[in-house]
């Protein structure tokens, strides 16, 4: 029901009040006495009504408020209808928060919502299990003092979060954990963390795998290419269907004994993440070497190779990683361009990054396949492939040594009209 009263209507009524108390008092000879009397009682009553309201505003446990008539009635109604309207909406936001408490619960992750101070304001049970996290025990406590790691405390001052950040569980060091932080709403952040601990061990197998597979297999290779050789070098002159047979089986031998080679380079680099062995490398030089190095690889098709190596660039890493990575680059641009094609290799400062280039004019990659270059044994073209010896494990060898060097591949390529394969290294290769 809809009430409402204007201030002509309510002046009304007091006028109306007193004209009527006045004239009264008029037939009795006593207008001033009945007026004045009037006029206290409707100030009792309205005071009386006053104090009941303040009473129940502050004192009162009732949500209902006093019962009256009148205008005070009208008032008491409004409240209540007001109080009920407010309690709908504070049932729905419970509800709403239930709901995103139970959402949160149920997220595999451990969740935790903190402010741009990077204090805890609320945590689900799964970042108590990961984090030790309890809420709402630490509510109010900054997350760097309960997560006390290095590799944490640089991740929160270098304010970039774009990648996650790997470190043990603080309360069960068996537990890796990936924790990633992002924007909440407009003055919150969000960290997630992530149990990582079975990845992390099926990639330890997976590397300790390739890695003693490829020592064991390479053993077995050099005895049969011993005996390739001695044979293929006897002064007995074998028949015609033999000395085809040997010379298969030496150039699959050797086919077989680069692909055990790369994978034990893959196998070095990826177990290879300290920085001992690191230090200033001249990578013009480097590269210079390496277009040196190839050229016996470019002998049957004798490609134009042209270098624009600006003097006097270096970074900071380790030399016989960025080596492999570069001449990886450099061997496919060879191994995929037609006879007779252009290799352009470029070394120069890009603004505050180092760039490095190996551009050809051979048929270049479908832009679907450019996004899986770098996984392993991947191929685009697996006939050609087999045809040119490759394995699919150069690009998978690049992408991890840049990894280690904070540098990144980009690559170009349009249809029928070449590639280009640019290595960015960052700042912080540079110092």
């Amino acid at each position: 029901m809809y009430f409402r009263i204007s201030a002509r209507k309510l002046a009304t009524r007091i006028a109306s009040t007193i004209i009527v108390s006045g004239f009264v008092g008029y037939l009795f000879g006593q207008t001033f006495l009945v007026v004045s009397l009037v006029s206290i009682g409707l100030l009792t009553w309205h005071y009386n009504h006053l104090f009941k309201l303040i009473n129940w505003l502050w004192q009162g446990k009732s949500i209902s408020p006093p019962q009256a008539s009148g205008i005070w009635g009208r008032i008491y109604d409004g409240l209540y209808r007001r109080i009920r309207k407010q309690r709908q909406k504070q049932k729905q936001l419970n509800e709403r928060i239930r709901k995103f408490r139970d959402g949160a619960e149920a997220l595999p992750d451990g969740a935790l919502v903190l402010s741009t101070e990077l204090t805890i304001l609320w945590g689900n049970k799964k970042a108590s299990q990961l984090l030790g996290v309890r809420w709402p025990g630490d509510v109010g406590q900054r997350i760097d003092n309960l997560i006390r790691f290095p590799e944490f405390s640089k991740y929160l001052d270098s304010g970039n979060y774009d990648s996650p950040c790997l470190t043990i569980s603080p309360i069960n060091n068996e537990l890796q954990l990936e924790l990633r932080m992002m924007a909440y709403g407009s003055d919150q952040i969000l960290l997630l963390a992530r149990d990582i601990s079975k990845i992390q061990r099926l990639e330890e197998m997976r590397r300790d795998f390739v890695a003693n597979v490829s020592h064991e297999l390479k053993t077995p290779l050099t005895v049969v290419r011993g005996y390739v050789e001695m044979v293929q070098a006897s002064d007995a002159a074998l028949e015609p269907h033999w000395q085809k047979a040997f010379s298969t089986i030496e150039t699959q031998v050797s086919r077989m004994d680069r692909l055990v080679e790369q994978l034990l380079v893959l196998s070095r680099v990826e177990n290879n993440v300290e920085d001992d062995n690191r230090q200033q490398v001249d990578l013009s030089r480097l590269i210079l070497t390496i277009v040196e190095d190839v050229q016996w690889l470019n002998q049957e098709k004798n490609h134009t190779i042209n270098d624009y190596i600006a003097a006097d660039i270096k970074v900071y890493g380790n030399e016989h990683e960025l080596k492999s990575a570069c001449m990886n680059l450099l061997s496919n641009a060879i191994a995929y361009t037609p006879e007779q094609g252009v290799i352009d290799v470029s070394l120069r400062n890009d603004g505050n990054k180092i760039r490095f280039s190996v551009k050809d004019n051979g048929p270049g990659i479908k832009p679907e396949h450019v996004n899986r270059l770098t996984e392993r044994f991947f191929r685009v073209d697996k006939s050609r492939s087999r045809n040119t010896g490759g394995s699919g494990l150069g690009l998978a060898i690049v992408k991890h040594v840049l990894n280690h060097h904070h540098a990144e591949l980009s690559i170009e390529s349009e249809w029928n009209k070449g590639s280009e394969f640019i290595i960015y290294f960052t700042t912080k290769a540079v110092e």
